[in-house]
């Protein structure tokens, strides 16, 4: 009946509105990275190929089997050295895992930079380096030594953590408060506490209760500090556990400017996470810093526990871990792992983006590049610029791209009468003088059009003694395909 047709129409347009509305809710707080998916616009546009090349580095670590597991302290010696694990996060949070990612480690120095970042964004730069230097130590990492002016050397050293650590808890900031902070900046993901370390570590560690004393006698703290409660308070930061998974997510943080990749949310200033970074790069792998500064060029932290924390700016955050360590302290395949990552790809700090042709750029969209190929060399034609066209020439460009309309730079240079342009794709180039345009005009066509009698009688020349490659209509059509593609 007619009733039943209303009823029936009714509900299906009030499941179609829910399900509209439903949609809606999803999408609209994603609306952002829901269209940057789409048009591919991510800082990582082919991010499936990517990660097949960390895969292939993955394994390649995963076959080392130099290195010894940390047993100083007790809790570390009980990891096996079998496990390895690589976790990254882009800074538009696109995630990638390999291995054993979601077993829980402990931070331990990989905290050093963490809490130095809190510190500047509490208190200021100026006021945290009264207390601490900014220079490499060129000494191990827990040495009894100060600078000319009786300070820690840098924050990524023990004693300069230890000194990091007492203005933290002049600022009244509790170890649960700091916790909640280090979950904010792994975007709300595993962050936790090891008991058990922090206890192991406090029957182990008369060289930093040593190392407290000798700050005090240095009147190294703030005034007031209490020595004792701060070296508890640095053992329990050295102690905070994370999974391969969440402690990526916090150097992404770190990579995006102090803003979380996932949450969105702001956790460090700019000036806070500028002079972490700095000082990861040239203090953050303890006597290899300068090594893994001039080999890998990247900010990064590494930990007794095995792990590396590695930053690529503006565009992505690391964390390696793997148990067994080298004579340094560093985890023997996260090196690996970091040296094969900037052997293959053009982070390295001072890796050219524009002449180093032999390293791949994941940042670079392909059919970006090919749009950009053909404005450059159709607009130099457009213009009769000749030189820019021979630098074209000698980069190994292909000097017969087309544009969507199939037209290429000889169309472009015929039909704007430019002989020495017209000339040098001819002589210089060997281009081809009789490609068609998606309408089936040649440069001759153009030439001619236009009135450019010159231009008619080179294109001439050349067409009586050009000997073309055997040519179809179909491979036309796929040229201009193919060229339609990448200007999309």
């Amino acid at each position: 009946s007619l009733s039943q047709s209303k009823n029936s129409a009714f509900s299906s347009v009030s499941v179609y509105l829910s399900k509209m509305f439903f949609f809606l809710t999803c999408v609209q707080s994603n609306i952002v990275l829901l269209t940057q998916a789409f048009r591919k616009k991510f800082v990582i546009p082919d991010f499936q190929s990517f990660t097949s090349h960390i895969d292939q580095i993955y394994e390649s670590a995963k076959s080392l089997s130099g290195g010894q597991v940390a047993d100083y302290i007790p809790q570390l010696a009980k990891f096996s050295p079998n496990l390895w694990a690589v976790a990254l996060c882009t800074v538009d949070g696109q995630r990638y895992t390999a291995g054993d990612t979601k077993v829980p480690f402990c931070l331990q120095s990989c905290v050093k930079p963490l809490k130095y970042a809190v510190a500047v964004h509490d208190h200021g730069t100026e006021y945290v380096h009264r207390f601490i230097g900014k220079e490499p130590s060129g000494l191990r990492f827990n040495k009894l030594f100060l600078d000319e002016d009786d300070k820690p050397h840098n924050p990524m050293v023990n004693a300069g953590a230890i000194v990091c650590t007492s203005l933290l808890k002049v600022n009244h900031i509790s170890h649960l408060y700091i916790l909640l902070l280090f979950n904010k900046m792994g975007g709300n993901e595993y962050v936790g506490f090891s008991n058990a370390t922090f206890q192991s570590e406090r029957l182990s560690g008369d060289r930093n209760f040593a190392i407290g004393y000798y700050l005090k006698e240095k009147k190294c703290f703030p005034e007031g500090t209490d020595m004792i409660s701060i070296l508890d308070l640095y053992l329990q930061l050295c102690s905070i556990e994370v999974t391969c998974e969440s402690a990526s997510v916090m150097a992404a943080t770190l990579a995006n400017g102090g803003f979380c990749p996932i949450t969105g949310e702001r956790v460090l200033n700019p000036e806070a996470v500028r002079n972490t970074l700095s000082l990861m790069h040239s203090c953050g792998m303890y006597d290899f810093s300068g090594q893994f500064a001039f080999h890998v060029g990247l900010p990064a932290k590494s930990g007794v526990s095995g792990g590396i924390l590695l930053v690529v700016p503006n565009v992505m955050g690391i964390m390696c871990w793997s148990p067994p360590l080298d004579k340094l302290g560093n985890s023997v395949r996260g090196i690996q792992f970091c040296t094969d990552l900037v052997q293959l790809c053009n982070f390295h700090n001072y890796d050219n983006l524009r002449h180093f042709a032999k390293k791949l750029d994941p940042r670079r969209e392909g059919g970006d590049q090919r749009v950009k190929s053909v404005i450059n060399l159709l607009f130099a034609a457009y213009t009769g610029d000749v030189s820019a066209l021979r630098r074209f020439a000698l980069s190994s460009m292909d000097m017969e791209q087309r544009d969507y309309d199939s037209r290429t730079a000889l169309h472009v240079a015929a039909a704007e009468g430019h002989t020495e342009v017209v000339r040098f794709l001819l002589e210089a180039c060997k281009v081809n003088p009789v490609p068609k345009d998606r309408w089936g005009n040649t440069p001759m066509d153009e030439a001619i059009h236009f009135g450019h009698h010159d231009v008619v009688t080179i294109l001439q020349d050349y067409h009586n003694t050009y000997s073309p490659k055997e040519t179809t209509t179909n491979s036309d059509k796929e040229t201009a395909e193919k060229n339609l593609d990448g200007m999309l």
